[in-house]
């Protein structure tokens, strides 16, 4: 069964008024509702692209080309690998495949549990000490497999 998933539409226009007038003002309205939600609710894209005067398709392309930007509410806890060039060369396919396996779910899913998202990001400023991930937006580098685990296990409380 689908999450019902409602958000704050007073708060969406409140962000749309503010940045509307902004020159590239997409991106602005984009971060701040994700910011402020957590995602782009599917029913703010008619919002946006009736102030931006551009087609909803235009904004779903935009929403859809940024891996940053999630088009569902997230899980309670948000786990981000690495997938940039330094950290692949220290093993980061490796602890990419391990984070599947661990949560149960690849990209952009929750795992079958609903505590965890796993999401690509493409750098995350620690080359040297890589593979990183973070947890929560808290940064942890020079992760393999069984740290990965402790780190996991201590989000779930066990």
């Amino acid at each position: 069964m689908e999450r019902q998933q409602v958000f704050d539409v007073a708060a969406v226009r409140g962000i749309i008024a503010e940045r509307g007038q902004m020159a590239g003002a997409m991106l602005p309205i984009l971060h701040g509702i994700q910011d402020r939600i957590g995602y782009i609710p599917s029913d703010a894209v008619a919002l946006i692209a009736a102030e931006l005067n551009v087609s909803r398709a235009e904004v779903h392309g935009v929403i859809s080309f940024y891996h940053y930007f999630r088009q569902q509410a997230p899980a309670r806890h948000v786990v981000q690998v690495c997938r940039a060039e330094a950290c692949q060369a220290r093993g980061g396919e490796a602890l990419a495949d391990a984070a599947q396996n661990l949560l149960g779910c690849g990209f952009h899913e929750s795992s079958g549990d609903g505590q965890f998202m796993l999401e690509p990001v493409y750098c995350l400023g620690q080359c040297a000490c890589g593979p990183n991930v973070t947890i929560d937006d808290q940064l942890h580098a020079r992760v393999d497999a069984a740290k990965l685990q402790r780190l996991v296990q201590a989000k779930r409380g066990t």
